[in-house]
């Protein structure tokens, strides 16, 4: 059965032979909730899109040959045999957007997109409106619209005036749907039009949402809930469950059970633990939920990779940590070394705080999917969460905005000089210019807490990223009979592959450093690193025992 990688048309899911995780319940959850308007935040590739296409193929009208078609789609789901089919499918008009794409440098790039997909919505539907359309001030107004008007206030109405003429033409109230509704203003702060764009969405939403009585439900996606008073400005009728909240808590992202099946369905089920600490850590109101993204490409490829990682820009997240406070550099330090870090959650997020509070940086960490909250309490009104890093797969973004500060903080000569010291061999060279990293970079944080291999590891992963072009380099994973610190493979199996075991010798009771490296080069023999990799078809192998006290670096090699 072919996996739906990158495939969010629902119909296309089914008709295609795709292999399909069932969250038709979520369906029944909309039509059951007392709430009117909902908003769903979840982090990106969580399926939000699928989600909503599902909905629309269930809700909206349609009739012979055409309802059997769609009654075809949902055969063999949970929803299929409820009482929600006979009472609600094929019974709606729909008004379908996703924003997931409308993003621009200035607000006019995002303007012209959002025009023409509201025209395209308009245009679907216009062979049954038309006919309903009462006078000639509604006749002027679709037709502005239509073609292509400028008017930003004309837009902002445009979806309370078809599901008003919707209503009309069908008996009953319409279903309005809109995707990623923050896809345009997260674009819009990080490219400086921000005010114009809440501006401009606040008057959409109120307009398709606020005291419209010709709407039956209306459900929103995101990653984040924007900050009410900004662009759900006096949505009364608006029930908002994020993934802190138990409802809809599985509809979103696969359950253990799901993945289980999954791996099973692809001869993979002896690679569950693996995946369970690659892509697992995510808590949705109480249930342990995998990123469904990576799982997919996972049984696809067969290989964990940093698949999530690479599916969009980071490129907040990183200025967000780069430019933080010392309080929020320190609390990175905690959390590479899996010590929670805990933070006020803030459920609305305002985006022009972002810079000036803490709170707000966790926030937006945590609902986008690059933190995990391990333990809840309430203080008031304020919701107070224990916070880690999710899994292996988020971990590498991290490394990868040390990265970063590591080609800050050392000459890129030196740097390439190490790494070339490490892959010909020249383990001296290697010493001397690690030791000299360890002082210019290290020293930006705290290498004497309660775990400094992790803050140490973390740093020197993120030094050999940049050998990512000809090497794969990995950590933490099972060789042999144990798991190794560092690993360095080259995607050509001639030239050297090199296993790293690090160790810290601060602390109280202070080891010997010659001590230390003889504990670590015996582990690397004891565990059969080296033998497994020559099974693996590596010629020339370099175990390297790497051994620091904050300040130093001790190198030896076997």
């Amino acid at each position: 059965m072919k996996l739906p990688i990158g495939l969010s048309d629902f119909r296309k899911l089914r008709q295609g032979g795709y292999y399909f995780v069932d969250k038709s319940p979520f369906i029944s959850d909309i039509i059951y909730s007392d709430a009117e308007i909902i908003l769903l935040p979840r982090p990106r590739r969580f399926g939000k899109t699928l989600n909503l296409s599902m909905m629309r193929y269930f809700f909206e009208y349609c009739e012979g040959g055409e309802r059997e078609e769609r009654e075809r789609l949902f055969q063999g789901l949970a929803i299929d045999s409820g009482k929600e089919l006979n009472e609600h499918f094929g019974k709606y008009p729909v008004i379908f957007l996703t924003l997931k794409d409308l993003k621009g440098d200035e607000f006019e790039d995002f303007f012209t997109k959002i025009r023409w997909l509201i025209i395209e919505e308009f245009e679907r539907h216009r062979q049954r409106v038309e006919d309903v359309i009462r006078n000639k001030q509604e006749q002027k107004a679709f037709n502005r619209i239509t073609d292509d008007n400028r008017d930003k206030t004309l837009y902002e109405g445009s979806l309370r005036l078809l599901s008003s003429l919707l209503s009309r033409a069908y008996g009953i109230n319409p279903v309005i749907l809109i995707d990623e509704y923050d896809t345009p203003v997260h674009s819009a702060y990080v490219n400086g039009y921000y005010n114009e764009m809440i501006g401009f969405m606040r008057g959409l939403l109120s307009g398709a949402f606020k005291d419209n009585t010709y709407i039956y439900k209306g459900v929103v996606t995101g990653i984040l809930r924007v900050a009410k008073e900004s662009i759900f400005s006096g949505l009364n009728n608006l029930d908002v469950y994020t993934i802190l909240d138990n409802e809809c808590s599985d509809k979103f992202g696969f359950t253990e059970e799901e993945v289980k099946s999954l791996l099973l369905q692809y001869d993979l089920e002896d690679r569950f633990d693996e995946v369970n600490e690659w892509y697992n850590g995510y808590d949705f109101g109480g249930r342990v939920i995998f990123n469904p993204w990576s799982i997919i490409n996972f049984a696809n490829k067969r290989v964990t990779k940093h698949y999530w990682a690479n599916t969009s820009s980071n490129d907040l997240v990183k200025e967000l940590i780069r430019e933080g406070s010392a309080q929020l550099r320190e609390d990175l330090e905690s959390l590479l070394k899996e010590e929670p870090v805990e933070s006020v959650i803030d459920e609305n997020i305002s985006f022009q705080e972002l810079k000036k509070s803490e709170k707000s940086v966790y926030s937006l960490l945590f609902f986008s999917g690059y933190l995990k909250c391990v333990e809840k309490t309430m203080d008031r009104n304020k919701i107070i969460c224990q916070l880690l890093i999710p899994n292996e797969e988020v971990r590498y973004i991290y490394e990868g905005i040390i990265s970063g500060w590591v080609e800050e903080s050392f000459e890129s000569g030196k740097l390439k000089a190490m790494l070339k010291g490490l892959t010909d061999g020249n383990v001296e060279l290697f010493s001397r210019l690690l030791n000299e990293f360890v002082i210019t970079t290290l020293s930006f944080f705290d290498t004497k807490g309660k775990n400094p291999e992790a803050v140490y590891q973390a740093f020197i992963l993120g030094a050999l990223l940049n050998l990512s072009k000809n090497y794969e380099v990995s950590s933490n994973r099972e060789l042999g009979y144990g798991r190794y610190d560092v690993l360095v493979l080259p995607k050509e199996k001639e030239r050297l592959a090199v296993v790293m075991e690090l160790k810290s010798i601060t602390g109280f009771y202070e080891e010997a450093p010659e001590k230390a490296i003889e504990g670590a080069l015996a582990q690397i023999e004891n565990k059969e690193y080296g033998e497994e990799l020559k099974a693996k078809g590596y010629v020339r192998i370099l175990k390297l025992a790497v051994v620091s006290d904050g300040k130093k670096v001790w190198v030896a090699h076997r």
